[in-house]
């Protein structure tokens, strides 16, 4: 019984809570936002509407040369983070090899609070586990906009479907899912470099850490469902069904206004 206690007494109680708030809040919101988001707009269900357009549109393009620069140049955010990451957990880990050190350096930020090494060695593990996290999250962003730029390579030429106008919704649903499971990989790593802001307060006290998890999670809802690039987002759609593209006899018909997602 003795030795199933001492991890617990390894930490405060305030401690565990504050651990228990971040990963419950976590978790929690990002599942609660997945769900609201079917039923009150959000950023990332909003931009998914324009990747949707986006790929209709380019059906109508003979030269697709802009939304391969559009696919590589979304790409270039999550190889930029995955690359911050690997530099970072490499810090961390080096941190983790000079403990001493690192501690000292901590407890002379004022209002600090003073740990042993081995409660510091477990504050920096976990946040080396938040950006191990966050790497594996921005490489599979990075596959699936590289999938997705497969798709529009790959994608039949206008004349193809002006012959046959009922494929340009059939082509463009699953290629503009793609991108969108691609940009809500990268939300879930961005994300995750928000809540890492949080559990680097834990090195000033548990009280901070919950404070600071509350407040991250406060300003990724204000962000994702009442910011205002969302309001302009959600002013640029108007609803403009499949039905209403150019048909093959009118061929001078205004497509789509076009969306770089």
């Amino acid at each position: 019984m003795d030795t199933l206690l001492k991890p617990l007494l390894l930490l405060p109680w305030p401690d565990w809570l504050a651990l228990a708030l971040f990963f419950g809040g976590w978790v929690g919101y990002a599942r609660w936002a997945k769900q609201r988001a079917d039923r009150t707009p959000s950023i990332l269900a909003t931009t998914n509407q324009w990747r949707r357009r986006w790929m209709l549109q380019a059906t109508f393009r003979e030269n697709r040369i802009v939304d391969s620069a559009v696919a590589q140049s979304l790409s270039a955010s999550p190889s930029f983070f995955a690359s911050t990451s690997i530099l970072i957990i490499g810090g961390l880990l080096a941190a983790l090899g000079a403990t001493d050190k690192a501690s000292g350096l901590v407890q002379e930020i004022p209002f600090a609070a003073r740990t042993s090494a081995l409660v510091f060695d477990l504050k920096l593990v976990l946040l080396t586990a938040i950006f191990v996290h966050a790497f594996f999250r921005f490489t599979w962003s990075l596959r699936q906009y590289s999938f997705g730029a497969i798709m529009v390579g790959a994608a039949p030429e206008s004349k193809q479907f002006m012959a046959a106008e009922d494929q340009r919704a059939a082509w463009a649903d699953p290629a503009g899912r793609v991108m969108g499971l691609a940009a809500e990989t990268f939300n879930d790593g961005l994300r995750t470099y928000y809540m890492s802001f949080a559990a680097m307060a834990w090195f000033f006290s548990a009280w901070a850490f919950m404070a600071a998890t509350a407040a991250v999670l406060v300003v990724l809802y204000r962000r994702e469902f009442h910011s205002e690039v969302l309001a302009a987002l959600r002013e640029g759609l108007a609803p403009m069904p499949p039905a209403q593209a150019p048909s093959p006899d009118s061929p001078g018909s205004p497509p789509l206004p076009p969306s770089t997602g």
